[in-house]
């Protein structure tokens, strides 16, 4: 998983798994459980095997900077690779609610 693997588990006094000297708030943590929790799915689902495609572009620093900032994420290759990561592994819940919505019968006993 790259950099993001080899960083320590977040605890008390840690961000996104980068040592400081700082509290972590409660958004910080789940910030971090959530970069983890998409790139351990990534890296079980494959999608982290093999690394000889290469991505350029045009960005904009604040872009950037907000993102990392938002993650915890300190690396340009980290923060791509999260941010695709995190769109390879969505799973249309919305789209997939919205076309089902109203197609269960009535009449279904659900139990209760």
């Amino acid at each position: 998983m790259g950099k993001l693997s080899r960083q320590k588990p977040v605890s008390r006094g840690s961000r996104a798994g980068i040592a400081c000297n700082t509290k972590v708030s409660k958004t910080a943590v789940s910030v971090n459980s959530r970069v983890s929790a998409v790139m351990l799915a990534a890296e079980h689902s494959g999608l982290l095997d093999e690394k000889r495609a290469r991505i350029a572009g045009r960005i904009s620093p604040e872009l950037i900077r907000r993102a990392k900032q938002q993650t915890g994420i300190t690396t340009d290759t980290d923060l791509i690779e999260f941010a695709l990561a995190n769109l390879a592994l969505e799973d249309n819940f919305g789209e997939i609610f919205r076309k089902t919505m109203g197609s269960v019968d009535p009449d279904l006993k659900l139990g209760f």
